[in-house]
């Protein structure tokens, strides 16, 4: 159930990230109105995954696939850059995330 919450806190930090975008530095209403709530819940959801993970290894994989997630949403609805070279890391951050669940499981 941790490893769930923990993936669950980490789509709410795709949205939150995105929503801050487009929030234009919190000067729109509306994407401000929605990144500020989920970004709070995004941490309220960790600190329960974080009952039963390690905080080491649940961090890094709430950041990392936050992080992942936020890229791939950059690339195909905002239209972000896209190289080898990118996608490349990004499968990096994958790597470490299934490594840190396959070790602490």
């Amino acid at each position: 159930m941790a490893w769930l919450l923990l993936v669950v806190a980490a789509a709410m930090e795709l949205v939150w990230a995105t929503a801050l975008k487009q929030s234009d530095g919190l000067t729109r209403l509306w994407p401000s109105l929605v990144a500020l709530p989920v970004s709070l819940l995004s941490v309220v959801v960790l600190s329960v995954a974080l009952r039963d993970l390690p905080v080491g290894t649940a961090y890094a994989v709430w950041v990392g696939l936050g992080a992942f997630g936020v890229a791939v949403a950059g690339i195909v609805a905002l239209g972000e850059s896209v190289s080898p070279q990118r996608l490349v890391f990004l499968a990096l951050i994958l790597v470490g995330v299934i490594g840190l669940r396959a070790v602490d499981g």
